[in-house]
């Protein structure tokens, strides 16, 4: 059998010095990076590891994550690739999980497989099933190998969406479209989200995610397009998401700084949602 030949990517917006580290983590386990750039006015090609593999595309402003998700995806079919590994730059891999996760492609059925995805350990307390191989609904998207093949089935990212949701919506437009997500529980991921806290009244506890005021702004307007393209499709699921919306307002007046500043954004998402605002974030403060 051939080796599977991979490509990844990885989107870049001001990033630390450990963030370029983490390319080392993945680097070594495929053909070709291609690293998109959205930082404003600060090229930081001269940070990145001295390697013919990768491939910077600089584009000087902050084109969002699901349009540097179609630019990578679309380099990638244009040079002959099937697979993409998609990176954000908080992301690592440790010893060889990324190999296991190329071992997995390369010994099983690929048809129907929308992507997979590993075990991302993340701060949230969240517990890794007790089985080696499920299929989510959704993931998050750093650390997948997708499909190119579903990729285009399915109509790519949704470049309207700018960030928050568009993993969300991936996972469920692959679901809908016949592919399956095959999360290996196993493979882990060692994935930053941030300032996460979990507090706790009584016996409850309430995971505040400490999204900055902007992001409450795309989580809102965002999920609230999903649920209009999906609740009657999974509408358990969507559901969940408007619960899951109520619940953030909650935690944000009860444990979060610049409450203000999160409630009006919130406020904004919704009303966007309703006149039908998609793209950028489209306000001054």
């Amino acid at each position: 059998m051939n080796k599977l030949k991979i490509a990844g990517m990885v989107t870049l917006y001001n990033p630390t010095d450990d963030d370029i580290k983490n390319i080392d983590s993945y680097i070594n386990d495929i053909d070709k990076l291609y690293v998109i750039d959205n930082t404003e006015g600060k090229d930081n090609k001269k940070k990145l590891p001295k390697n013919k593999k990768i491939e910077y595309i600089f584009k000087n402003e902050n084109i969002g994550v699901a349009t540097a998700l179609n630019v990578a995806a679309d380099m990638a079919l244009k040079d002959g690739y099937k697979w993409l590994l998609t990176m954000d730059q908080d992301s690592n891999f440790e010893e060889n999980n990324l190999s296991q996760m190329i071992d997995y492609l390369e010994n099983n059925d690929t048809s129907k497989i929308g992507l997979i995805t590993p075990w991302h350990v993340i701060n949230t307390g969240a517990r890794r099933p007790n089985v080696n191989i499920d299929h989510p609904l959704e993931v998050m998207t750093s650390g997948n190998i997708i499909s190119l093949d579903a990729y285009k089935a399915v109509g790519g990212f949704k470049d309207e969406y700018f960030i928050d949701s568009i993993d969300i919506e991936y996972g469920m437009n692959l679901n809908h479209h016949g592919y399956r997500i095959d999360r290996l529980n196993y493979v882990l991921l060692e994935h930053d989200l941030g300032d996460i806290k979990i507090k706790y009244i009584l016996w409850h506890g309430f995971v505040c995610s400490n999204h900055n005021y902007i992001r409450r702004y795309y989580i809102v307007r965002n999920t609230l397009y999903l649920i209009d393209q999906y609740k009657d499709i999974y509408p358990d699921y969507c559901k969940m998401l408007k619960k899951g919306l109520r619940g953030q307002f909650t935690n944000i007046l009860l444990f979060e700084k610049q409450k203000y500043k999160k409630i009006r954004n919130m406020l904004r998402g919704r009303k966007d949602h309703k006149k039908g605002i998609k793209g950028k974030y489209p306000y001054n403060n």
